[in-house]
């Protein structure tokens, strides 16, 4: 499996998928819980038209979580040294959740890396409730077992149109996503995510284009929150009806065709 290293010798995964070089470069991020497999949906409609970098932030999937601190600006570095590796040196980014904070990151230490971005899930500040939700996986992760904080976490990660229509398939969602996190990464992960400064101190104009994404049914993000990320930006906020924290999962087609819409636009 491909993989670049660090300066601190962190593995970090990777996949390049789609038509190759010649084409625009896009750059998925993962957000909590999430790995590389979240995006393959994605991958096969934008394929066609775009090189694609998927990967493992640090403590993620197929990534080791490696022995410093986790932070912003860590997962930021990890993703600059995985484009230069590659030989990736402007790309689009799409992040969902957390994996907007970290393409914010690196838009604030090398914007020139950068044509255009898609922020997913995000807001300008976290609720009392969110903050909440967090603390409360990170404790069942600390008290119990990872499986119990996966199913504490999908009732807040997928709408509620979502859960009704796919109810005989979520011990199987569970499950999946149990398997693919791990215990010690992922409680380093949400106490490093309880730390983070609010989102709203180092927001900036942006020297691109930048396209906000939300749900109508995420009780993690407001959307007067994504609407002040998209105002400050400069950027233009979407929100889907009916859809929750998880969109790529819950409604693949509108928000391939939105993401499509605005990479491929004038």
């Amino acid at each position: 499996m491909p993989y670049v290293k660090t300066t601190d010798d962190c593995r970090i995964y990777y996949e390049l998928l789609g038509e190759g070089p010649g084409k625009p470069t896009l750059t998925f991020i993962n957000g909590t819980l999430q790995t590389t497999v979240y995006w393959k949906l994605a991958a096969n409609s934008l394929g066609h038209h775009f090189r694609l970098l998927v990967y493992d932030s640090r403590g993620q999937g197929e990534s080791d979580l490696g022995t410093l601190p986790l932070s912003l600006e860590l997962h930021a570095s990890d993703l600059k040294t995985l484009l230069y590796e590659v030989g990736i040196y402007r790309t689009a980014l799409l992040g969902i959740s957390h994996g907007a904070r970290v393409a914010l990151a690196l838009a604030d230490d090398s914007p020139d890396l950068i044509s255009r971005m898609v922020l997913c899930s995000i807001s300008t500040r976290a609720t009392f409730r969110a903050k909440m939700i967090v603390r409360s996986w990170f404790e069942i992760l600390q008290r119990h077992s990872l499986d119990a904080m996966v199913w504490a976490a999908v009732p807040h990660i997928f709408g509620r149109a979502y859960l009704r229509g796919n109810e005989r398939q979520i011990e199987r969602i569970v499950k999946t996503l149990v398997r693919r996190n791990r215990t010690e990464a992922l409680r380093a992960h949400l106490e490093a995510l309880q730390k983070y400064p609010p989102l709203g101190v180092k927001l900036k104009a942006l020297p691109f284009r930048v396209l906000v994404l939300t749900g109508a049914d995420d009780p993690l993000v407001t959307r007067e929150g994504a609407e002040e990320v998209a105002r400050i930006c400069g950027g233009r906020h979407v929100e889907l009806p009916g859809i929750g924290h998880s969109m790529s999962a819950e409604a693949p087609q509108p928000f391939i065709r939105l993401v499509a819409e605005f990479l491929s636009g004038a």
